[in-house]
């Protein structure tokens, strides 16, 4: 698709044709260096990195001295260790000091690579817990539509995204699906505060159904990432979702892969509702993108019974306890807080959410939403109505073209309203994005939106 202002670039002596990118038609520019929020290509050309990576990766920011020489000092030391012989130092001082920073009752981490490992390995953990209680019948997981968990065959199972379903269906497993906490398009029809949370409760029959016996876990983002763009649960929701799992005997798994570790403002996403979950799989911001690293935290009662029953986990991969890895997120970690950038997510990111719903001015602007530096924007045909635009236009990646020439990454997202019509950006900079770099993104986007709605055709505007 050729757009005004599309970044074509050519690596001079490079044979990018050998490479397989996810987007097969696009040309893409080859990034050579990241300093703070900002990324630059080969070419010079600067571009903020507004979405925190390839999706809300990028904690600290890039190009961090101080954790590339702990790197370099760790590979020195030792780079890789065979975790099934053996236990190493940054290993054990990394799950420690995730334990001192995790919900009540959850102080026990089993390390991995990535988020979809995360995921996969906290229903694993769930299925071990049940298995050893003998309630070896629970074996299905309920997840939501527009939830996104993995692209693993496992992870896809429980995630609610059509686009990256319809093409594996037939291989994924058994799961159930109820709709997402998403008040901008409720299931229902209804409006908050007269709603009866029937989004919540949506749990309790979707157990009842298939079958509390049949029934392992229920899994959920606090905070929908990439499939909504950003969508907060309300204060009352994940309350009600852990009363009915205790209810029902069925494991809460919270998916922090994108909101662990002070993305929203917060150490935990779920620590805004106050809920503490029996499983929580997290990830990217754990190493900030330095290095892959991910992390299923287990609540006290769960390793407690498969330890009294001498039940070794049956899951892990290779570079589960990765020292390089470990010695990197403790390094992260300590400078999340010695420089308190969970506050300043707090603060950049009310700076973030104000600027944005300034943006409701544009005619395609449907809906802002969002919590701490983990904001997203809606984009509509019509207002009034909430009609999308028709998926074939293409329309967020048309906007991601344009803002990306103009020097901002953004994240576009599709399906948004019934997995395949809608469009949708998710935006998570660095936590130490300043006000001034803030404003400037803002200003990007704001330019870029006007041209995308400039450039429609005229049975397309409302």
């Amino acid at each position: 698709m050729e757009l005004d202002g599309t970044l074509k670039q050519a690596v001079v002596g490079w044979d990018l044709s050998r490479v397989v990118f996810r987007d097969l038609e696009r040309d893409y520019p080859v990034v050579e260096r990241g300093e703070g929020i900002y990324l630059y290509d080969t070419k010079g050309r600067r571009y903020i990195d507004g979405s925190g990576g390839s999706s809300v990766v990028t904690s600290i920011g890039h190009g961090n001295r101080r954790v590339a020489a702990v790197m370099a000092q760790q590979a020195e030391t030792i780079a890789f260790s065979p975790a099934h012989c053996f236990a190493n130092q940054p290993h054990v001082e990394l799950c420690q000091k995730i334990g001192e920073i995790s919900p009540p009752e959850m102080k026990q981490t089993f390390l991995l690579s990535g988020g979809s490992e995360a995921t996969e390995n906290a229903v694993k953990f769930a299925r071990q817990y049940e298995y050893v209680r003998n309630n070896r019948g629970k074996f299905t997981v309920i997840g939501r539509w527009q939830g996104f968990h993995g692209n693993t065959f496992g992870a896809m199972t429980a995630s609610g995204i059509t686009y990256r379903r319809q093409i594996y269906g037939p291989m994924l497993g058994h799961a159930v699906k109820i709709p997402p906490c998403f008040c901008y398009r409720c299931e229902w029809g209804l409006t908050y505060g007269q709603c009866n949370l029937e989004c919540a409760r949506a749990l309790r029959r979707a157990i009842r159904q298939e079958g509390p016996e049949n029934v392992l876990a229920f899994i959920a983002e606090p905070v929908v990432g990439a499939a909504l763009g950003a969508v907060p649960a309300v204060p009352e929701y994940f309350p009600l979702i852990r009363e009915i799992c205790d209810e029902q005997d069925v494991v809460f798994i919270a998916d922090e892969v994108m909101t662990g570790f002070g993305r929203t403002g917060a150490k935990f996403g779920v620590d805004h509702w106050s809920v503490i979950p029996d499983i929580i799989a997290t990830a990217k911001g754990i190493s900030g993108g330095y290095t892959p690293l991910a992390a299923v935290i287990l609540r006290d009662k769960i390793m407690d019974l498969l330890r009294s029953k001498h039940s070794n986990f049956r899951g892990g991969h290779t570079y589960c306890a990765n020292p390089l890895s470990a010695r990197v997120g403790i390094e992260v970690l300590a400078i999340i807080r010695e420089q308190n950038l969970i506050e300043n997510v707090r603060r950049m990111g009310s700076r973030l959410l104000a600027g944005l719903q300034g943006l409701l001015a544009h005619p395609t602007v449907g809906d802002v939403r969002g919590k701490g530096l983990m904001a997203g924007m809606e984009f509509v045909r019509n207002k009034q109505t909430k009609e999308p635009f028709p998926p074939e236009y293409q329309f967020g990646k048309r906007l991601f073209e344009e803002a990306f020439a103009r020097g901002l990454v953004i994240f576009p997202g599709t399906g948004t309203v019934d997995g395949v019509a809608g469009n949708h950006i998710l935006m998570a900079p660095p936590f130490i994005i300043t006000a001034s770099q803030v404003d400037d993104m803002v200003a990007i986007l704001d330019e870029a939106i006007g041209v995308v709605e400039k450039g429609l055709p005229a049975e397309m505007r409302s």
